[in-house]
């Protein structure tokens, strides 16, 4: 892997800027993963045209990253793939990147698309497909489909980030040789986290209560696999407000804290973030601002294959 993905940039100084956003753009998914905080509530998509201008309006206000997530993403991918090209090809951003379980991402998608994406973060919480199982990531197969994600990515020149939920099921599991075979250039260890709208009782939609553990077990999984040059390290203490989130309604969401805002096509972007709790200092101190732009030409080392 290009030593150059690893380096971080200082970061800038913030003032409600919205340098990097997450955008749902739709709440749909294949999986079921019991401590999922962005839940199927809803199957509605913003119209093509309408995502268009509501990403122009987030350039024109300081955005450099856009990452699209879900739900599954690639549940439309159409209408990804078209906004992933508009993003990089007119607007110029600095990255594109994607979040997704993998298991809908084809070579032909990647074929069309792939030189307009910077990053295809894949979820994978276990090397022991019976640990994805009871996460319920997948049904068996999720290993397979990561592997085959990664391989993909490296032929595209897409560059490969792994993020993995760290909860009661995995916080013990030593998951050092796994990465080091896929080589990520980042690697997210999202301590889990219980939005108590979203995915904190039995009301909602997942109860993510019993995937809990405490900052020491967190720690404890942290101290196993922090040498490794991918580690990120995602606790609850930065993490629960450091994103910016754009929902399917193109508005931006407030987790457990106030209602979402207005839509930023009705108000525009800088009158909804005066009505966002957005953690700037968190968002800093995780290393939100990366090198995160890939590079423009290809290494062929990182075009060979995973030795498995």
């Amino acid at each position: 892997m290009v030593e150059r993905y690893h380096r971080k940039r200082k970061p800038a100084q913030l003032s409600k800027v919205p340098i990097s956003v997450n955008y749902h753009l739709t709440r749909e998914c294949n999986y079921s993963c019991g401590f999922c905080f962005h839940t199927a509530t809803s199957s509605d998509v913003a119209s093509l045209p309408d995502a268009k201008k509501a990403m122009s309006l987030l350039k024109d206000a300081g955005m450099k990253k856009i990452n699209f997530a879900g739900g599954e993403p690639f549940i439309k991918p159409k209408f990804l793939g078209e906004l992933v090209k508009y993003c990089k090809d007119e607007l110029k951003l600095e990255s594109v990147s994607i979040v997704t379980n993998g298991s809908k991402v084809r070579e032909a998608w990647l074929r069309e698309y792939g030189k307009y994406l910077d990053i295809m973060a894949v979820s994978c919480d276990s090397f022991n497909e019976k640990t994805n199982i009871e996460i319920g990531r997948g049904t068996g197969n999720h290993l397979k489909t990561v592997i085959g994600v990664s391989q993909m990515c490296k032929q595209h020149d897409v560059m490969l980030k792994i993020n993995t939920v760290v909860n009661r099921f995995n916080f013990q599991e030593d998951m050092n040789a796994g990465i080091e075979q896929i080589d990520p250039f980042r690697w997210n260890c999202f301590q889990v986290l219980v939005v108590p709208e979203q995915n904190g009782s039995e009301e909602t939609l997942r109860d993510a209560r019993r995937f809990l553990i405490d900052d020491g077990e967190y720690r404890h999984f942290c101290d196993k696999h922090k040498h490794q040059k991918s580690f990120v390290r995602e606790g609850n203490d930065v993490m629960a407000s450091s994103y910016l989130l754009l929902d399917e309604y193109l508005r931006f969401l407030n987790k457990g804290v106030r209602e979402p805002t207005k839509s930023i096509l009705e108000v525009g972007v800088a009158a909804a973030l005066e009505n966002v709790y957005w953690d700037e200092s968190g968002f800093k101190k995780r290393g939100g601002i990366y090198d995160w732009s890939k590079p423009s030409c290809s290494d062929n080392s990182a075009k060979q294959g995973l030795d498995w």
